[in-house]
């Protein structure tokens, strides 16, 4: 007999199942919320918090290496990694402990320990069992590697490691170009690091626009920060000093630690999801556009679910699971609506289809694309980055896909993805005003440009 029984059961609680949990919570339902280590998930604690914790600290070490360039006298005297933890780990601190005053505010019955799906309504948590009307999945993903490769901890290490380590390491490989091996690479050589990534894939952030990954490759060259795209690798061989990468080919890379950065796998063995009949794919539980699984009652939500491995899209996921179980009929998530952000050095945001999709899906000649440069752009200037907002719009249509490369872009990504969800046309957005100077200016200019009205662009 369950000792337990709630309108909405949530095994996970990261940002999906956290969310989900508030905003059932907030509509009347009765919550049981089960998690085996800290409310938050990967996101808070391991993620995205303090990765980008770590990147701040690396732009002011930046600010202080360069502060001549703006007519301060200033010096980088060091990195104080014991310093850098303390800050990184004050700011996860308070959004925990901010967290889980929300969590018990809202009367969520959090139950701790690792819970197991035992029946298609039922979660097993070591001897209780709890049962849901509605069973919400959101077990979170975990750091991948490759197979034969390794990790110790030590010298191959994964971004788990990498936000633990109480050094600047001297020199580093990291396997994988996509959106945490850049940021880890940025952050290190900010930190004064040699860096090389390798990465199988053509380009940098390959998932982005051509454009901007060219855009981020030049900037990282620039920076001296080295990569190897299209070099798939073959192996690893610890040393002495570190570790020695034999990558196709046959050359050999040597650093002091590889950090393993080839995506994120979905944390689904041995929950019973199979053993209740669940759909799966390669680990992942497969949904329709609700986030329905194929057994009835039951939920899956974030990185669990194929598709974009980011905070926001399970949290606003879990929303939608709360919502749609309250009976508000929410309108689907579109995944191509969903912003997405590398917060390296510079930024480099997306929203929509990049170039090449936008054209796959209304042909090459139903769409139109313009590029907007930085280099117009005050504040841009300013702050001394470079970069663009390339905009793809459908023929005579809407802006379907939106790409920003430059420092500190990430903070226009939400009037991007207005425009984007919204349908907007450049001819909606160009009357729109735009304080100046902002860096916001530069989606205003290049609306004004794709409606035919350049000002501060060639036309």
């Amino acid at each position: 007999m369950a000792d337990a029984d709630f309108d909405v059961l949530i095994l996970g609680a990261g940002s999906g199942g956290y969310a989900c949990a508030l905003r059932a919570a907030q509509l009347g339902l009765s919550v049981g919320l089960v998690e085996k280590a800290d409310i938050g998930g990967t996101c808070l604690h391991i993620g995205c918090i303090p990765t980008k914790a770590l990147l701040h600290a690396a732009e002011v070490a930046d600010q202080a290496r360069e502060a001549e360039t703006f007519g301060v006298r200033a010096s980088l005297e060091g990195i104080d990694m014991a310093g850098v933890n303390a800050y990184k780990d004050g700011v996860v601190s308070r959004l925990f402990k901010g967290l889980t005053g929300l969590i018990k505010g809202r009367g969520i019955t959090v139950v701790e320990g690792a819970g197991r799906l035992t029946g298609p309504r039922a979660v097993t948590v070591g001897e209780r069992t709890l049962t849901g009307r509605h069973v919400v999945l959101a077990t979170g993903s975990y750091a991948r590697t490759l197979p034969g490769l390794e990790i110790d901890g030590e010298r191959v290490i994964t971004s788990d490691h990498a936000l633990r380590l109480d050094r600047v390491p001297g020199s580093v490989i990291v396997l994988g170009g996509g959106v945490i091996g850049c940021e880890f690479a940025s952050v290190w050589r900010s930190f004064g690091a040699e860096v090389t990534i390798v990465e199988a894939l053509p380009r940098l952030v390959a998932a982005e626009d051509e454009a901007s990954s060219k855009a981020l490759e030049r900037a990282f060259r620039k920076r001296k920060i080295g990569f190897r795209t299209g070099t798939p690798f073959q192996s690893v061989k610890t040393t002495d000093t570190g570790v020695a990468v034999t990558v196709e080919g046959g050359e050999v890379l040597e650093a002091e630690l590889l950090l393993v950065a080839v995506g994120r796998g979905p944390v689904t063995d041995g929950l019973g999801y199979d053993e209740q009949g669940i759909t799966m794919d390669r680990g992942f539980v497969l949904t329709d556009e609700r986030c329905r699984t194929n057994v009835d009652g039951v939920y899956a939500v974030g990185d669990i679910v194929p598709g974009l491995q980011l905070a926001h899209r399970g949290f606003q996921q879990g929303i939608f699971v709360a919502e749609d179980i309250a009976g508000l009929d929410p309108t689907p998530i579109d995944e191509a609506g969903i912003p997405r952000v590398t917060y390296s050095h510079p930024e480099v945001a997306s929203v929509g289809l990049d170039e090449a999709r936008a054209a796959a899906a209304y042909g090459a000649d139903g769409i139109e694309t313009l590029t907007y440069d930085l280099g117009g752009n005050g504040k841009s200037q300013i702050l001394k980055t470079q970069g663009f907002v390339k905009l793809v719009r459908r023929k005579d249509g809407p802006v379907v896909g939106v790409h920003m490369v430059g420092d500190r872009v990430g903070e226009l990504i939400g009037e991007a993805q207005m425009i984007y969800n919204w349908e907007g046309y450049p001819e909606d957005v160009a009357p729109l005003v735009h304080a100046h100077p902002t860096q916001n200016e530069a989606l205003g200019e290049a609306h004004l440009a794709l409606a035919g009205k350049p000002l501060h662009a060639h036309s």
